[in-house]
């Protein structure tokens, strides 16, 4: 993370960097493979948990 969002970067407020962050992990969550689940990103893994379980 402090290669990808904070290097070079300044922030004036607390809140500036609150918002910037959010940004940056609505951004890069889907893209990150989570180990606990099986490798695949979050968004992937709920798509294929929901189609599990319809009926």
């Amino acid at each position: 993370m402090k290669t990808e969002f904070v290097k070079g970067e300044k922030f004036m407020t607390t809140g500036e960097l609150e918002q910037a962050f959010a940004a940056y992990a609505y951004w890069y969550n889907p893209k990150w493979l989570h180990p606990s689940l099986g490798y695949l990103p979050e968004v992937e893994f709920n798509k294929r948990l929901h189609l599990n379980f319809v009926v």
